[in-house]
């Protein structure tokens, strides 16, 4: 063999050892470190299960939901805990149905802390039913017992989280009244997301504690809120932001609000220090073409960013004919080309 022949013989080895051995931010190892996040939000799932909703891959066998979508490429799930829901979805024993699922998987864990008996949202954060009366100090004691005992329980039955928002959307604050955040006034909240978050870190050493806000298109609120939260002392390890591109009245044109979110990520990183994230995205599961385009743009346009870890998409297995949301990604049980920027 000829001494030129063999040199690149050699050479190609060694780039092809090089490159099996440098994994990409954009395809992490399931079992290694965070890195970047292709999730979903799935909380529905189980309830969906409950009234025999299937779900089903491109060729039509049906598959169970979390594994769905392991197999096209998420590697992360997240999971709302409400505190005492009237139904029982969304508590940790249904959670932790759900938790096995994913750690069988090896898929990486969100747990969303709403702190309510149901929905808590920028419009509405209301006080769980046991929590009512309650002072500024025993509402924070019941944050922390709260949080500590639920990630327990979790721990305790073999589940690792990854990642802990405390508070779902918080930027008008949360446990209404007491806890609203508005103008200049913050220190409730701070006192209730800081007894959270430290109950995360009794539990969880590791886990990543995220403070969490809508709208990641809206630059003036974002400065007011991290402002606001720096001023009052609030420990949290990264930013996570909601972002729903199209209006909802249905119209495709995602860009003017994606393209100010890419602004704001950088912003957010260099004015606060943290890492960011999309924990919620979603757009109308009638569109999945914009859909896929919106998400293949934001993928694109972040992949320099070795502080931006991830996106998750918000209940992509929902349908408007089967639950009544409709800024999913399926159809008919099937997953919509909106998810194929996750794809393998």
């Amino acid at each position: 063999m000829k001494m030129n022949t063999l040199y690149a013989i050699l050479l190609a080895a060694v780039l092809l050892s090089a490159s099996c051995s440098c994994q990409s931010k954009r395809d992490p190892d399931p079992a290694g470190p965070l890195q970047f996040a292709k999730g979903a939000d799935i909380s529905w799932v189980t309830e969906m299960e409950s009234k025999d909703y299937k779900f089903f891959d491109s060729d039509m066998k049906e598959k169970e939901c979390t594994a769905l979508l392991h197999d096209i490429g998420f590697n992360a799930v997240r999971y709302r805990v409400w505190v005492n829901p009237q139904d029982g979805w969304c508590d940790r024993e249904d959670v932790l149905v759900k938790a096995r699922r994913a750690k069988a998987l090896g898929m990486k864990i969100m747990i969303d802390f709403h702190y309510s008996d149901w929905w808590a949202d920028p419009g509405k954060q209301n006080v769980p039913s046991a929590w009512e009366g309650q002072n500024v100090e025993q509402m924070a004691y019941l944050v922390g017992r709260h949080t500590e005992g639920t990630l327990r329980f979790l721990k305790e039955n073999g589940i690792e989280v990854n990642w802990v928002q405390v508070g779902n959307e918080v930027e008008n604050g949360m446990l209404w009244e007491s806890g609203r955040v508005q103008g200049n006034d913050a220190a409730n909240f701070a006192r209730y997301f800081n007894s959270g978050a430290a109950a995360v870190k009794k539990v969880y050493p590791d886990a990543v504690v995220i403070l969490h806000t809508s709208n990641a298109w809206d630059t003036d609120t974002l400065r007011w809120f991290f402002n606001l939260m720096k001023e009052n002392g609030v420990n949290y390890d990264m930013i996570g932001l909601s972002l729903y591109p199209s209006s909802w009245g249905g119209s495709a044109d995602w860009r003017e609000r994606t393209g100010l979110a890419l602004g704001n990520f950088p912003m957010l990183h260099s004015s606060y220090g943290k890492d960011v994230m999309l924990v919620e995205f979603g757009m109308p599961a009638y569109q999945p073409e914009a859909a896929k385009a919106c998400l293949q743009y934001l993928i694109d346009n972040t992949a320099s960013y070795d502080w931006f870890k991830g996106i998750f998409l918000w209940e992509p297995e929902s349908e408007q004919s089967r639950n009544g949301y409709d800024l999913g990604a399926f159809s008919n049980g099937r997953p919509t080309v909106a998810l194929d920027p996750f794809r393998k």
